[in-house]
């Protein structure tokens, strides 16, 4: 059969048993089979590998994916050839006739996905070999690992300009499941692409219902947790921590309360990971608390509720977590429990890291960005599809705590109270989280919330980076009346005083 003659969806039904593309992934292919690179972010379980793995049918070549996880390559593979798709993995722990193996049915021609890790492509021999094949397609799978100010640069990624250098001929599609432009233009830097076409779909999750609660210490979080299992009890649950302790220590008290608990983090052996990763996806547990170290190419289905129990390094690396709920199209819950001394674990991984100082800068603003998030009172989907540029827009979504507060979908605060012992602070810039605003104060809020919305449009960001509602309150409740009275504002740095200043001063006038 030649490929290139049978339409688009026809062979996608033949081929891929799947009834249309999603969103998105015609564009991509249609812009690789163009013979041009492509720079293509599509979220957890938006259709990423049909991406790469339809061009190989289609022009019945060879396409090189490029992949950080020797589990998903195999995984990826298993799925392909029980299609009746040619596909193959190199990896580490093979024996050479298997290797030889894969070679072999390579030299017959014809369609070939080839999975490998990006240390893989460094090796001469396999170097000299691609110089002469005929080549569809390069795809680098988790590209965000490329660029520095990703959320999980990888040194061995940064060689892969090599491909572009060997065969400049041959497409390049980059593809990742969270980046910001920032990134994307620093993985286009540094894979070498050539005007690359960009493509930014499916961010918006409308079965997921987002949610931030403040918490004032980690038993009131602890409390909040327990409710939320209750209120989810059919499907898995994750619950990620920042530390291995924290993560053991939960667990233990979890266990307490409910079945089927268990924990993951990178201090484990290899054999004790693998085993609660198989038993987390044969439903032996239900409940898995873990560290960021269980993630990539997790694909449980039915995964109803994930919290993250302490504050991620960034934005990225939340929506990628929370993106392990509702796999399967259906209802499920992303809850962050937030308390202010989450910022400082953090501040600590920043301040003891070796990365370069403008990597650091870029890693505190980006954290800065977080908890502007989760200070925020905007709709969390629509921060989200604009912080991301994603292609679709919306002004609010209907099903997260902000849009929709009383829903029922919503974690409740549990019934037993919590005394919350809040230390007074001698720093000049407080967030004064919850204090009650007068009247005259309510109106000036609601005043500086209008004049956010309308930069951040202006300006095509997301609300909480212009400013956090905390910072809001702040300034509606001080009202300060010079650039000297802003600077003492919490959440009002050099950059923004100067970037927003004066024009705060305007409204606050008014």
């Amino acid at each position: 059969m030649n490929s290139m003659a049978v339409p688009f969806e026809t062979l996608l039904q033949q081929s891929f048993l799947l009834p249309s593309f999603r969103l998105g992934q015609k564009e991509i292919i249609t812009a690789i089979l163009a013979k041009k690179d492509v720079l293509a972010v599509l979220p957890t379980g938006g259709g990423k590998s049909l991406c790469y793995q339809y061009p190989a049918v289609y022009t019945q070549q060879l396409v090189v994916v490029i992949s950080p996880l020797i589990a998903l390559m195999k995984d990826q593979v298993m799925n392909l050839q029980r299609q009746g798709i040619a596909a193959g993995c190199l990896y580490s722990g093979q024996s050479d006739d298997e290797k030889r193996a894969i070679f072999a049915e390579i030299g017959k021609g014809g369609s070939y996905l080839l999975y490998l890790s990006p240390e893989r492509v460094q090796k001469e021999g396999f170097q000299k070999w691609i110089q002469n094949r005929a080549i569809a397609l390069f795809a680098v799978d988790e590209a965000h690992c490329v660029s520095q100010w990703g959320h999980d640069f990888r040194e061995e990624y940064s060689q892969l300009s090599i491909l572009k250098k060997l065969r400049p001929d041959v497409p390049i599609l980059a593809l990742t499941a969270s980046a910001t432009p920032t990134v994307l233009t620093d993985v286009a830097k540094n894979l070498g692409l050539v005007t690359p076409e960009k493509h930014v779909h499916g961010f918006y999750r409308p079965n997921l219902y987002y949610q931030v609660e403040q918490c004032g210490d980690e038993d009131a979080k602890s409390l909040m947790l327990s409710q939320a299992i209750r209120q989810t009890p059919q499907g898995r649950v994750i619950v990620y921590c920042g530390t291995r302790r924290v993560t053991e220590e939960l667990s233990g008290y979890l266990s307490q309360h409910f079945d089927r608990v268990g924990f993951y983090h990178a201090g484990l052996s290899t054999e004790e990971r693998t085993a609660t990763q198989e038993a987390y996806a044969k439903s032996e547990l239900r409940i898995l608390v873990a560290t960021n170290a269980f993630g990539m190419g997790i694909d449980q289905p039915d995964v109803r509720l994930v919290v993250h129990f302490q504050m991620p390094a960034n934005i990225d690396s939340l929506y990628q977590e929370m993106g392990r709920a509702g796999r399967d199209g259906k209802e499920s819950t992303c809850l962050m429990l937030y308390a202010k001394k989450d910022k400082g674990l953090q501040s600590y991984f920043i301040d003891n890291s070796e990365a370069p100082k403008a990597i650091k800068n870029a890693r505190w603003k980006n954290l800065d960005a977080l908890v502007n998030y989760s200070e925020g009172g905007e709709c969390r989907h629509a921060e989200i599809l604009t912080y991301y540029k994603d292609a679709q827009r919306i002004d609010t979504c209907g099903h997260c705590d902000s849009c929709s507060p009383k829903s029922e979908r919503r974690i409740q605060k549990p019934a037993k109270p919590v005394v919350v012992k809040v230390a007074k602070t001698k720093t000049r810039k407080s967030g004064a989280a919850d204090v009650d605003l007068n009247q005259v104060q309510e109106m000036r809020f609601e005043n500086l919330r209008r004049w956010r919305k309308q930069k951040a449009q202006e300006l095509d960001v997301p609300a909480f980076v212009v400013f956090s509602d905390q910072t809001l309150k702040q300034l509606a409740i001080k009202n300060p009346q010079s650039m000297d009275e802003l600077e003492n504002i919490y959440g009002i740095g050099e950059s923004k005083l100067e970037k927003f200043g004066w024009d705060l001063l305007a409204e606050l006038s008014d």
